[in-house]
């Protein structure tokens, strides 16, 4: 990690004109504000009273809008998987002010200095999170996990939880979490190698804002812990998708798998970075065996991501079976309603099908709207990591202008290259051809512009 030296405060300016630049709301209108306030006082009396269940959450240290809460039980040789989400439903109701405001927004939006919320703090950081704090409204899936992997949902109810703990990433020990969660993660893990899942977890470049308000810019791999516990949502998510695919109803994730020529070219890339790669081993039983900690693998992880069409929503199709090539399963979004519009949907037909009601009216045309809705947030959510990011590059380097970097190829194209700083966590294009990816060269920078959030190099 890199901490950025900024006492002019560019990052700070540079961070303000992004907000302004993408049309990143500040706060929310006051009917908005009005209608979140009387919402958040509804006093739940539809659910099942379930605060004697040890629910615990886990998520970033710093995190208030707690979407999931889980608790953990053997059931024979399987282990049944209590997966508490936020009832967001509750405090918000379809066509009022605040859902109004959510299908605008889309989803919240991530700044290195804050964020956007796609819901008021009241409800979304108070009433509706799943705080250890006092009891919460929730929905409860429990999902069955065989000894294979295999997932299936044994119910759905609105229930009164109590949290006992709210754990952190980077600080949780084995002792504090539910017996039965890292063994949840460990017949996942060996589901996918069986199916031949393809997911891709590489190194993610990003800028953190620290306890004391300064910034760094890193390149950081998964903890275990985050790892085992997103193992809990692919079960729920699986389970669910599963459910509204076998009622003919629902929104699905779906995602296409690389053409032949993409998958040619991250062969050759490969080669390239000194890996190898099997002529007999397919795409998806190679990325399994890749190390997010080795600079080439975690280089190749990148280009395999990028080389993916990417995942999409998809509302129910008679005769079609909705597919995630990663997952290679059918699979869905529903655990996180605070920061997702469309779980909030999902969760909605899941609780109607499961206790045999009908899907509401609302929902089910919720599901044609969505994939629109949700595509443009992610795309303006992607192009704002991506601006940050390049802001971050300018400011870390903007002092170091004519000075030299070693860094590797990680791809090529017509007269460019993708390059990969060895010491900093700096991605970069530089005009040049006659590289390979997996060459090693010396760059020197020419420029780094906060302002325009432009770093320019060129090969020594």
């Amino acid at each position: 990690m890199k901490s950025l030296n900024d006492p002019s405060q560019a990052l700070a300016t540079g961070l303000a004109k992004i907000r302004t630049e993408f049309h990143v709301p500040e706060g929310f209108p006051p009917d908005v504000m009005a209608m979140a306030q009387t919402a958040a006082r509804r006093v739940p009396d539809q659910h099942a009273d379930r605060t004697a269940m040890p629910f615990v959450t886990l998520d970033p240290a710093t995190s208030t809008d707690l979407d999931q809460a889980f608790s953990i039980e053997a059931s024979g040789s399987d282990l049944l998987l209590h997966y508490a989400i936020a009832d967001v439903a509750w405090f918000v109701a379809d066509g009022d002010a605040v859902d109004r405001e959510a299908w605008a927004r889309g989803e919240t939006l991530y700044l290195p200095d804050g964020k956007a919320g796609l819901y008021p703090r009241v409800i979304a950081e108070g009433a509706a999170s799943l705080l250890p704090g006092g009891p919460r409204p929730a929905v409860i899936f429990t999902v069955r996990i065989a000894d294979d992997g295999a997932v299936r949902l044994d119910g759905a109810e609105r229930a009164i939880i109590q949290s006992r703990a709210k754990l952190a990433y980077d600080s949780v020990q084995a002792a504090d979490v539910p017996v039965g969660f890292a063994e949840i993660a460990r017949r996942m893990a060996a589901a996918e190698d069986r199916r031949g899942a393809s997911r891709v977890d590489p190194p993610e470049q990003e800028v953190e804002q620290l306890a004391d308000g300064t910034f760094q810019l890193a390149f950081r791999p998964l903890l275990q812990s985050e790892q085992d516990n997103a193992a809990l949502s692919l079960a729920a998510n699986m389970a669910i998708a599963d459910a509204m695919l076998a009622h003919r109803t629902g929104l699905f994730r779906v995602m296409a798998p690389p053409d032949a020529s993409k998958v040619q070219r991250l062969r050759s890339a490969a080669r390239a970075l000194g890996l190898s790669w099997p002529p007999s081993t397919s795409l998806s039983d190679y990325q399994r065996t890749l190390d997010p900690t080795n600079m080439q693998q975690a280089a190749l992880m990148l280009e395999i991501r990028r080389a993916g069409s990417g995942a999409s929503y998809q509302p129910y199709e008679e005769g079609v079976v909705p597919w995630h090539e990663a997952m290679a399963a059918t699979y869905a979004h529903a655990t996180a309603p605070l920061r997702r519009l469309a779980d909030r949907y999902v969760v909605r037909c899941v609780l109607a099908i499961v206790n045999g009601q009908p899907v509401p009216q609302a929902v089910t045309e919720a599901f044609s709207r969505l994939p629109k809705v949700m595509g443009r947030a992610g795309a303006r959510a992607s192009q704002i990591n991506h601006a940050a990011i390049d802001l971050a590059e300018a400011v870390m380097l903007r002092g170091r202008v004519g000075e030299t970097f070693k860094a590797v190829v990680t791809d090529v194209g017509d007269q460019r290259a993708r390059v990969q700083l060895s010491d900093m966590p700096v991605v970069a294009n530089v005009k040049a051809s006659g590289f390979r990816q997996g060459d090693g060269l010396t760059l020197r920078l020419v420029s780094a512009d906060p302002d325009r959030r432009v770093i320019v190099f060129e090969p020594v």
